[in-house]
């Protein structure tokens, strides 16, 4: 963090605390270590020990640079015709953007309009009249590189249901992409390419260590509705022999 903005200097305003980011970053630079494989994406909440390390030494970090600190993307979409569906993603954000606030970020973001009400209220709560949070240097907090590398989960588990969630989405954000769709809304969520990258990059991991059969994914595979290229890419990026770098290098080849 300290590199980046250094590097950076007076062309960044600062760092945002990415989930599936961080996940892919640990994958591709750690995955061939079975001390960090890591279970279903939804088990990794921004609360895990690990998460809670790295979002609290990115506040300290940033705002001891005076570079503001950007929380994560809150991912629900609201849905108009169900109110349930609603209820449930305002609950959600709310708690993240609370946490987020009270840690000392100085704002964050969402991916739909009707959160932007639910973020600002509980950052106008912690900032006040004031515009940011930069005199939060927080110098209690004193993070370790064991914290930020210690995935470990108590009860953290892979099961089908996170397998078959990282199939069914990653294939079918490939095939938003391949149509010139960069953000594309699946099972109430907005997904970007951050999405697909933690969701093959997953399946990689635990093929490669035998945690997950390689039949077992190619059958979810074949059972995703979608276009047979989309499915081909994402076969093709999530059971290589070496995990590629991004899979958008490969998907850019397809493109017209």
């Amino acid at each position: 963090m300290e590199e980046t903005l250094y590097e950076l200097r007076d062309h960044s305003a600062g760092l945002n605390a990415g989930r599936w980011d961080y996940m892919f970053s640990i994958i591709k630079k750690l995955g061939d270590r079975k001390e960090f494989i890591l279970p279903d994406r939804g088990q990794v909440a921004m609360t895990v020990p690990f998460m809670r390390a790295y979002t609290e030494l990115l506040v300290k970090t940033c705002h001891k640079r005076g570079a503001f600190a950007l929380g994560g993307m809150a991912a629900f979409i609201p849905n108009r015709r169900d109110p349930a569906v609603t209820e449930t993603a305002l609950a959600k954000v709310h708690d993240d953007k609370k946490r987020e606030a009270t840690d000392g970020f100085d704002g964050t973001w969402v991916a739909h309009p009707d959160l932007v009400e639910t973020a600002m209220s509980e950052f106008d709560r912690a900032l006040g009249k004031r515009p940011n949070q930069l005199d939060r240097q927080r110098p209690e907090v004193d993070v370790t590189a064991e914290q930020l590398l210690d995935v470990r989960i108590p009860g953290g588990t892979i099961t089908d249901a996170g397998l078959r969630t990282n199939v069914s989405v990653g294939i079918q954000y490939i095939a938003s992409w391949l149509h010139g769709v960069g953000a594309a809304a699946i099972f109430n969520l907005m997904e970007d390419a951050a999405t697909a990258e933690i969701s093959r990059s997953q399946i990689w991991q635990w093929v490669r260590h035998g945690r997950v059969d390689e039949q077992r994914v190619r059958d979810e595979i074949e059972l995703v509705e979608a276009g047979d290229e989309a499915k081909e890419l994402f076969a093709a990026v999530a059971l290589s022999e070496e995990l590629e770098d991004f899979l958008t290098l490969p998907a850019y080849e397809r493109l017209d």
